[in-house]
């Protein structure tokens, strides 16, 4: 009885592994094919991938399918045998002695070093109709292809996750219920490790409703099979920035690690569950989830530090970028933000390469028109040729990167009056709304994100609608001081109202129609909050756990979170203001009630107000014939012990009426330039904390 149980409890292993294995159909067809043998036939299959993504799995069933085939089997654990060509011979000597052996290497990670002593040595002694399965981490290294000798007798197996589909199917046969089924392929990106684990939590929880989370005891495995051991702190920095980074570049690693960049960089790019792509290195997603969820419950200041600093550099990108790279530094701006539901459920960082965004050209204007009326109507594509015959270059067009075809536009307006050369009520509506709110003011303008209008192919949540969307946040960046309203135009209805009101914006009340259809404006003022402001408090909301709906009203999201405001002033409310302050320096009580105090000028810089008041007054003596009004000013203001402007104008040796004219000219000339620090910003200011520390005044 007791001999039996080997063959007994091999049985059932084999039934229980049978039962759960799902997908790798065409891996199992090269397989096949070696083992029926030919000339095409490989001869080696070399199977690589990271840690728990099947190859273990894969090779039993290899295993099994080629004892069904009568052939003998040869299994060689990395682990376990010596890494030296002594230990290894011995291991194989069997392989020798017949020609239909099926000699399987697994973890052969463990013995990487036997490589080329395999390839050179080892294989081409072997009898001709063996097949040998390695399987290990690493691909296989480039001697392999150079060789033209191996080139018709090796095949690279990459292994990758599971498709949707098996996944399910692999989920079903561990019975895990249906309602928790989509919680699980999201966490686990069809890792099949990963599946594994959290279908054995899943189905130990299985009275619990929806809510599924990973266990610390499933993150924990997932991060001891698929990183392993990690050779410093710097290092395990270096593998949670590539965790939260959409993508990782050494400049980026420079940023937050400084000077072992490049060393850090080469590390990772030979990692197994890091994959290079044009744009830089990234994560698989469950070792990005598992890596995400370990920091964050283990150092969540941590966590949060590292999340500022990325999200002060990436919106700075978005700023300075030239215009090919700036909707790609705002989808990795965004990218942050992933684990807000409206923001994962309203964008997708899937496929982004599919499709670009270009300006306008003159052969576009047909087939514009024509989007235009297929999904808006006859209308919408009358007005799309009135702006782009003034507008042209408001006008952008969405691309797809193989074919160059034309699969959606976007126009973004600029007003700085109310539109009049022809009737828009869309624009017309946003100036209106506007006008009877907070007025424009000279030198600012409202934005108006028009059209956005994605060929009918495509789903409502598509690369393409990513970069409609995506292209307002850079326009406002870009022009950050310059725009008081924005307003962003879809077609009425409920789908894109829990995402707007998630990012700030509020629908207006007017409701315009356009032939048979109505838009929906969602409306925001830069000027209050300023959009630095907004991606700060974007940060604040994540890093405090908030989830679920967006806020009901706004008065319940200033009770959650205390947002940047600031008080936008007319031109003579502003005048006076400036006035009330100069007589105010020296009654700071007096001085914090006034509304300058809650004006743009506070926002680039963590300067007092009395000392941005003086730095200007300091200013006027550079201006051309400025000394004059300097010093009536600087002694009126600024200067103790001077009661009175008789006084003041004594002191200075002047007649108090040439004192007035200079002092009146000085309060002119520094209201102005305060003015245009107020309506542009700063640009000698490099100390803003929020969220990039250097700007220029666009």
């Amino acid at each position: 009885m007791i001999g039996n149980a080997p063959r007994v409890m091999a049985s059932r292993l084999q039934r229980g592994r049978d039962r759960v294995f799902t997908g790798r159909t065409a891996e199992l067809t090269v397989f096949r094919a070696a083992l029926a043998g030919g000339d095409e036939a490989p001869a080696v299959i070399f199977v690589h991938g990271p840690g728990g993504i099947g190859k273990s799995m894969l090779l039993r069933r290899f295993a099994a399918e080629a004892r069904a085939a009568g052939r003998p089997v040869l299994e060689i654990d990395g682990r376990i045998v010596q890494p030296t060509p002594e230990a290894f011979e011995r291991e194989a000597e069997a392989a020798f002695t017949r020609d239909d052996t099926v000699l399987i290497i697994d973890t052969f990670e463990r013995c990487q070093g036997l490589e080329g002593w395999l390839r050179e040595r080892f294989l081409p002694l072997l009898p001709d109709g063996v097949v040998t399965v390695i399987a290990g981490r690493q691909a296989p290294d480039g001697e392999w292809t150079s060789d033209p000798g191996w080139a018709g007798l090796l095949h690279r197996m990459a292994l990758r996750n599971l498709s949707p589909d098996e996944a399910t199917a692999l989920l079903r046969a561990c019975g895990v219920r249906r309602h928790h089924q989509p919680e699980l392929l999201a966490f686990t990106g069809g890792h099949p490790l990963a599946l594994a684990l959290a279908a054995a939590v899943a189905v130990r929880d299985s009275d619990r409703a929806t809510g599924w989370k990973p266990s610390l005891d499933v993150v924990g495995t997932l991060l001891a099979r698929l990183v392993g051991e990690v050779p410093s702190p710097v290092h395990r920095r270096a593998l949670e920035v590539c965790a939260r980074a959409h993508v990782t570049t050494e400049t980026l690693l420079r940023v937050i690690l400084g000077d072992d960049a490049a060393a850090l960089f080469a590390w990772l790019r030979e990692l197994p569950f890091i994959e290079a792509a044009q744009d830089g290195l990234f994560p698989h997603d469950v070792a990005r989830q598992a890596l995400e969820e370990d920091l964050r419950w283990r150092d969540p200041d941590g966590y949060a530090e590292l999340n500022g600093l990325l999200s002060r550099h990436l919106f700075e990108q978005i700023r300075t970028s030239p215009v090919n790279g700036t909707l790609s530094a705002v989808g990795s701006f965004l990218f942050l933000y992933r684990n807000d539901r409206c923001m994962s459920d309203f964008n997708t960082w899937r496929g982004t390469g599919e499709v670009r965004l270009t300006p306008y050209e003159a052969d576009d204007r047909h087939r514009i028109e024509a989007l235009a009326t297929e999904v808006e109507g006859s209308e919408s594509a009358a007005l799309a040729r009135a702006w782009l015959e003034r507008r042209p270059a408001a006008f952008r067009v969405c691309r797809t990167a193989r074919e160059n075809k034309a699969v959606g536009f976007s126009a973004w307006l600029r007003l700085t009056e109310a539109p009049d050369a022809f009737s828009d009520p869309v624009a017309e509506a946003a100036w209106n709304h506007a006008r009877a709110t907070q007025p424009v003011r000279d030198g600012e303008h409202i934005a108006v994100a028009r059209f956005s209008v994605t060929s009918p192919e495509y789903p409502k949540i598509s690369p393409v609608e990513n970069l409609h969307q995506w292209r307002t946040l850079a326009e406002v960046a870009k022009t950050e001081r310059r725009v008081a309203w924005m307003y962003i135009a879809v077609r009425a209805g409920t789908f894109w109202t829990p995402y707007m009101t998630s990012l700030g914006l509020r629908p207006i009340a007017e409701r315009p129609q356009l032939g048979a259809l109505t838009y929906t404006l969602f409306a925001i003022d830069w000027r209050i909050q300023p959009v630095w402001a907004w991606a700060e408090e974007k940060t604040r909301l994540m890093l405090s756990h908030t989830r679920g709906d967006p806020p009901a009203t706004e008065t319940d999201s200033e009770q959650a979170q205390p947002r940047t405001e600031f008080t936008v002033l007319s031109r003579p409310e502003f005048d006076t203001a400036l006035r009330d302050a100069l007589r105010s320096l020296s009654r700071p009580r007096e001085l914090s009630s006034n509304p300058l105090t809650r004006s743009r000028l506070m926002a680039d810089t963590k300067r007092t107000l009395p000392q941005i008041l003086a730095d200007a007054v300091e200013g006027l003596r550079a201006q051309g014939g400025g000394y004059n009004y300097y010093r009536a000013v600087s002694q009126t203001y600024l200067t103790k012990g001077m009661p009175t402007q008789q006084a003041v104008a004594a002191r200075l040796g002047l007649p108090f009426s040439t004192y007035r004219r200079h002092l009146t000219g000085g309060i002119a000339r520094l209201s102005d330039a305060l003015w245009r620090q107020e309506i542009y910003g700063n640009p000698g200011a490099t100390d803003r904390s929020v969220p990039g520390a250097s700007r220029s005044a666009d």
